[in-house]
């Protein structure tokens, strides 16, 4: 998390718009644990993790909503076993995230 708030730090000391995604539950196995943060600027650039996949280009999209109007929002994703290796939830979890626009 530490590269993740120092990417944040540089990030809105040179004015960038930035959006905070943390894993806030989990349900079974899941790549990530809850706390788990991506930082998303409006440059598209990304910091962290908050799983793999189809799961974070998810939260990127969303991230960018957020950032245009200010809304934050929470995500869920969970996938049946047989699917779930495809999308990054390699065994069959759930978890929710919860993406909102950072105010330093």
């Amino acid at each position: 998390m530490k590269d993740v708030l120092e990417e944040v730090d540089t990030w809105t000391a040179r004015g960038d718009n930035v959006a905070l995604a943390t894993v806030i539950g989990v349900k079974r196995s899941a790549p990530r644990p809850p706390g788990a943060k991506m930082a998303i600027n409006a440059n598209g650039e990304i910091a962290g993790a908050v799983s793999g996949g189809c799961v974070e280009g998810a939260v990127v999209e969303v991230a960018e909503q957020v950032l245009q109007s200010g809304e934050p929002q929470l995500l869920h994703f969970g996938i049946a076993d047989e699917e779930a290796w495809d999308v990054g939830l390699p065994c069959g979890g759930e978890i929710d995230v919860w993406v909102e626009r950072y105010e330093p």
